[in-house]
């Protein structure tokens, strides 16, 4: 099984300039490993979607993945949805996979159960793997509410096949499950590689249970994954990569992340 680790740019950088500077970075650091130091590991990266399609294109002939950060609820193509941006848009910009249900746009847009299932149905429909993040707040870790709000998150998928049975098909090779607490995104706090194995394992048996082919799927850990604590999260076999967010803003820590565990699943 290979790993994964992803970089969500966010709103970030600020310029084209910038950007370009990250991705210039980024490459030439790439080539100049040693084949065997990542070859375990894939690379993703998600920038804004003012930058999608120049980050495309520079990416283009590397091993390094393009997604998107989000896509549109109310349509997978067309419409009448000012400042949304389609599945078929994105997939078109270049984008093969797409962000969704993370812990800032949940917040920050109140993205409900109902919202993410039709943004899963239309990126699957048109092609776009997904990463779906879930995760609970620090009043709910402090309440050992965690399983049952990761449970109450995964039911999204669980309607998904209910509804659109005839997406179980590919869905084990198009969708990543992205484990970030929020109290532990951008914050410095980090929960013991013990509590996120122990997470990980509920999350995979969850998948599971909902169809047989949803068995031991990729599961990555996000919220302050730096290269100091990467080895450690790497070294746990339920850990299967890191959705990485500030460090992937740095070619250097970004691509250690990404040593590690291409180490571990050597």
């Amino acid at each position: 099984m290979q790993a994964w680790v992803i970089g969500n740019w966010k709103q970030n950088p600020a310029t084209s300039h910038d950007v370009k500077a990250l991705l210039d970075d980024l490459l030439t650091a790439v080539s100049s490993k040693e084949q065997s130091d990542i070859a375990a590991c894939q690379l993703m990266v998600a920038p804004s979607f003012i930058h999608l399609t120049a980050v495309n294109e520079r990416l283009k002939g590397s091993s390094v993945l393009c997604a998107a950060q989000d896509i549109s609820a109310h349509s997978a193509s067309t419409g009448a949805y000012t400042g949304d941006c389609s599945a078929q848009q994105i997939a078109d910009a270049g984008a093969t996979w797409t962000i969704l249900g993370h812990s800032e746009r949940r917040q920050y847009h109140q993205e409900s159960h109902d919202c993410l299932l039709q943004k899963m149905t239309h990126a699957l429909t048109q092609n776009l793997g997904v990463i779906f993040c879930i995760g609970e707040t620090q009043a709910q870790y402090d309440a050992m509410q965690t399983l049952a709000v990761i449970d109450a998150q995964l039911a999204v998928i669980k309607d998904l096949l209910t509804q659109q049975p005839e997406l179980i098909a590919g869905l084990p090779a198009r969708l990543i499950i992205a484990y970030e607490p929020v109290w532990a995104i951008g914050t410095g706090k980090v929960p013991t590689v013990a509590e996120v194995s122990a997470t990980h394992q509920h999350i995979k048996q969850t998948l599971a249970s909902f169809n047989a082919a949803l068995d031991n799927m990729t599961v990555l850990y996000g919220g302050s994954v730096n290269a100091d604590n990467a080895d450690s999260f790497a070294a746990d076999s339920m850990i299967d990569g890191a959705l990485v967010g500030g460090a992937s803003l740095k070619a250097e820590s970004f691509l250690a992340i990404a040593e590690a565990f291409s180490r571990a699943m050597a």
